[in-house]
């Protein structure tokens, strides 16, 4: 019988949340790797360095991934014959694993849990609480499996109660294309199969914590149904042509992954959750004899890569022109330099009610740029956080508002732009640029200055200006409405059937 102690638990789970925020799982790393390795595309090959670089920087610098540090999730698997020695609950435990986490003072990860959600979504400041899922199983051991999940990829989640005589298959190649890119592909597919709807969905979560293995299945073979349907889904949806950031290329995702439970004899339910670029996840035992030891990958295990942004053409967001903008091309590389302003939901939703209510805006937006994201807090000699982009799409509804009554030239986001949003941007001969989700690091070291100039209170969703140098973005939207999410993928299905 083990005897598992309150603080080996807390203090494994504040290891574990830090340890997965800097480093990518070995298995993800090769397989994306092999993936850059295989690509085509230029413009997905250059999104995977930015990544892969991001990575390693990451790993030396122990810092976020990505800004969007994640909801903590928690599996646990405890035996049946395990003793505690706490006053905690084990809810209790866990939260308090996380709070450490994130609020250690040498990598601050940043808080995105709100507290009741359907009505004043006030921020715990401390991320907590987590979801936590347990199971009692035989055995005199803890098993622990803690993960990060992003917003942009948990928003793509999907579920369907299928007719019994319906085709998987083409369920999820129906889907995948609705998704859009905000899931930062070339990521992980997770699927539940079976149960009931709540058992479905538990299950495409907890496939995604398996090894990245699909190579290895294909090399040996399947032995069953669902590694059949692996295989077939994985070349499937990457034949797809959806690509890297969506950007179009060879690798959108680098497994898929099957969990499956006896069903009811009328129903099919089938979920599908995916995970990002910012793949965090770390799997552990305690027995008893202390808290868990976790062994970091060997930077041998990344690429040697390095981004080398000189290619791009320099921007000078200080004195940015309408007819400078208008001259721009889908695809074009830039690298802007000068004062970025910052603002995603919660800004916009004030900003828009300001507009409505004839209010003067506390910032002058005319022939701005505004990028979307949520910085981590700055530690040590840091400007700023890790400050990757966020997904553009949550912006749309207020994209021709801004455009039309502030003067705005240009937002940076990740992800495609819905008809709406592309339409308002052709309409007023805007643009919209897309910085790589996944390289928040990355990114980071292109802020060289930044200050608070609105909406204080909102914490990381205040509206910041940013001094940039050379920060790396896409033409992802021209001024003529073209938007090279729609025309990437689609060129590359093309090319992928010709094949």
């Amino acid at each position: 019988m083990s005897v598992i102690r309150q603080e080996d638990l807390i203090q494994s789970i504040a290891d574990a949340f830090q340890f997965i925020s800097y480093y990518h799982p070995k298995d993800y790393i090769q397989a994306l790797t092999q993936a850059y390795e295989r690509e085509q595309s230029p413009a997905a090959k250059d999104a995977m360095a930015q990544i892969l670089v991001n990575s390693r920087l990451c790993a030396q610098g122990h810092r976020p991934i990505c800004q969007d540090t994640g909801i903590a999730l928690v599996f646990l698997k405890i035996g049946m014959n395990v003793r505690w020695e706490a006053t905690m609950s084990v809810q209790e435990m866990v939260d308090e694993g996380v709070r450490r986490a994130y609020t250690d003072p040498d990598n601050t990860l940043r808080a995105s849990v709100l507290l009741d959600p359907a009505g004043e979504r006030r921020n715990s400041k401390d991320n907590t609480p987590a979801v936590v899922h347990m199971e009692v199983v035989p055995g005199d051991h803890l098993e622990v499996i803690c993960a990060a999940k992003g917003g942009g990829s948990e928003n793509k989640a999907k579920m369907a109660m299928l007719n019994p005589s319906d085709s998987i298959v083409d369920w999820v190649l129906k889907t995948v294309p609705t998704m859009g890119a905000g899931w930062c592909p070339p990521g992980i597919l997770g699927l539940g199969i079976g149960g009931t709807p709540e058992k479905a969905m538990l299950m495409a979560k907890e496939s995604l914590m398996a090894p990245v293995d699909i190579q290895e299945l294909n090399a040996r073979g399947p032995a069953n149904r669902v590694e059949e349907l692996r295989l077939e889904l994985y070349e499937k949806v990457n034949a797809l042509g959806i690509g890297a950031q969506g950007l179009g290329g060879l690798t959108t995702v680098v497994d898929v992954k099957i969990l499956d439970y006896p069903t009811h004899a009328a129903s099919l339910p089938v979920a599908m959750i995916p995970n990002c670029a910012a793949t965090r996840h770390v799997h552990f035992h305690l027995d008893g004899s202390g808290p868990a030891q976790l062994t970091p990958p060997s930077l041998e295990d990344w690429p040697e890569l390095d981004y080398d942004p000189s290619q791009g053409k320099r921007v000078d967001l200080d004195s940015i022109t309408p007819e400078e903008v208008a001259s721009w091309q889908p695809g074009d590389v830039l690298l802007l330099n000068g004062r970025l302003l910052t603002g995603r939901d919660a800004a916009h939703k004030r900003l828009t009610q300001m507009l409505d209510a004839g209010e003067p805006l506390p910032v002058d937006f005319t022939n701005r740029f505004i990028y979307y994201v949520g910085p981590v807090d700055p530690v040590r000699d840091e400007v700023m956080g890790p400050a990757g982009p966020t997904t553009a799409t949550r912006m749309d509804k207020f994209t021709r508002q801004m455009l039309e009554q502030t003067g705005l030239l240009g937002m940076v986001g990740k992800a495609e732009r819905g008809p709406a949003a592309v339409e308002a941007i052709c309409d007023n001969k805007a643009v919209y640029l897309m910085a790589v989700g996944g390289a928040a690091y990355l990114v980071s070291k292109a802020i060289k200055a930044s200050r608070v100039v609105a909406f204080e209170d909102l914490g990381m969703e205040a509206i910041y200006e940013f001094e940039v140098k050379d920060m790396p973005v896409t033409v992802a939207v021209d001024s003529q409405g073209t938007s090279v999410h729609e025309t990437g993928p689609k060129e590359w299905r093309i090319r992928i059937e010709q094949a």
